[in-house]
């Protein structure tokens, strides 16, 4: 395989102060425990909703999004979520629900649309011991997924994105998952692959607070399920490839230690009767993010379902200004000439994510996801959401140090 090279995509634009997602977290009460989880569950609980609205105005003074990803914890065991959901969306963002999904129900999903729910990305893993759920592979778990896609379509309207952990022992299942999202192009929007990370597995360290080494805490220690060996983006390129040969990333964030690190890797390919046209270019996706920022102020992070099914006009438009989408849109018109009945039917954009969390460089430098759009708020900071626990629990960010 071609070794994957950061110039040859579109560096996200997203920074600190203006970015496509921002992070709330209204709790740290979950109804499942996740292996590879960085949040406590044993945390304070639930915040009052005044407490939240004061995160938010953080939010709202210090940063532009486009989206704000409600999370925690799970924000459906929160007992004013829909109350949250109105109160993000009349202060101007998209609110997503980062969610296990365990306690979403019809009824639920209407209560949330009505309040303004724009998408959910439901986490679904072979880690999390959910009851009456016996699959044992990352692929048996493809009908629940479908039972929650099925679910979010039937009310409408409503962006539909999944996400899982991926370890050493799962990442043989990437290519399933891929070739299933594939097939059901029309309603899963996106999928995300975390790549799992524990301080057991970075490399031979020594962990220190403000000066004083200590030892990292059980919390921390997954690696009965999580493996023994770090993943990067390439090892979960190599895994999409199998099932899609097309595969072609066209934007990335990178690391703040190393420039070259995919921290998140993304790529849009279009779906037309579940075969594959193609994948959006990096100058195309610079384009959207250029466009989108002029005309709303923010750079896109979340496409409402109509948008997703323009996939033909992606391939037109696409085609006018960049010859690499002019592939897309000359397939689109040999898949029209051998299919006449697909004239008119939708083609389907669909995303693949896959996020790189913080790994150890040799000399102990954290790399970090630079301009990370899962920033939260701390004590009126912003802060790393996946390093919340430690500012909890420390007063204070771990630093790494290699061990003599």
């Amino acid at each position: 395989m071609k070794p994957l090279n950061h110039l040859e995509y579109y560096r996200l634009p997203w920074n600190y102060a203006d970015n496509g997602i921002s992070w709330l977290e209204p709790t740290t009460d979950c109804n499942l425990r996740c292996e590879g989880c960085y949040r406590d569950p044993r945390g304070p609980g639930h915040k009052t909703l005044d407490e939240v609205k004061a995160d938010l105005e953080v939010f709202k003074k210090l940063r532009k999004s486009d989206c704000m990803s409600i999370a925690g914890g799970d924000p459906l065991v929160y007992p004013q979520i829909v109350d949250l959901v109105k109160i993000i969306k009349e202060m101007g963002w998209k609110p997503i629900v980062n969610t296990n999904g365990l306690a979403l129900d019809e009824t639920l999903l209407r209560d949330l649309k009505k309040a303004g729910v724009y998408g959910f990305t439901i986490h679904i893993d072979t880690s999390q011991k959910r009851p009456k759920v016996t699959a044992e592979t990352e692929n048996q778990l493809n009908d629940l997924r479908l039972h929650y896609a099925q679910m979010l379509a039937k009310v409408g309207g409503i962006a539909c994105s999944f996400n899982a952990t991926i370890s050493d022992k799962t990442i043989d299942e990437i290519p399933g998952m891929v070739s299933w999202a594939q097939q059901h192009a029309d309603i899963v929007h996106t999928m995300v692959f975390i790549l799992f990370r524990s301080p057991e597995i970075s490399g031979d360290f020594d962990f220190f607070v403000e000066g004083e080494i200590i030892a990292i805490e059980d919390t921390y220690k997954d690696t009965d399920w999580g493996g023994s060996h770090t993943l990067m983006a390439a090892d979960a390129v190599a895994k999409i490839r199998q099932a899609d040969p097309q595969y072609k990333p066209c934007a990335y964030l990178n690391g703040t230690a190393d420039p070259s690190s995919l921290k998140w890797l993304l790529a849009n390919r279009v779906v037309l009767n579940r075969d594959i046209l193609g994948y959006f270019s990096p100058k195309f996706m610079e384009l959207i993010q250029t466009v989108t920022h002029l005309l709303s102020g923010t750079y896109l992070a979340y496409a409402d379902p109509k948008s997703i099914a323009r996939g033909k006009m992606a391939a037109f438009f696409g085609g006018l200004v960049d010859r690499k989408m002019r592939s897309i849109f000359f397939k689109l018109l040999g898949h029209t000439i051998r299919n006449p009945g697909s004239i008119l039917k939708p083609a389907y954009i669909q995303s693949l994510m896959i996020i790189q969390p913080v790994n150890f460089e040799t000399d102990g430098r954290q790399d970090m996801c630079d301009c990370c759009p899962d920033i939260t708020v701390h004590d009126g900071k912003l802060v790393w959401s996946c390093r919340l626990e430690e500012l909890n629990k420390y007063g204070a960010f771990v630093q790494t140090v290699p061990k003599k």
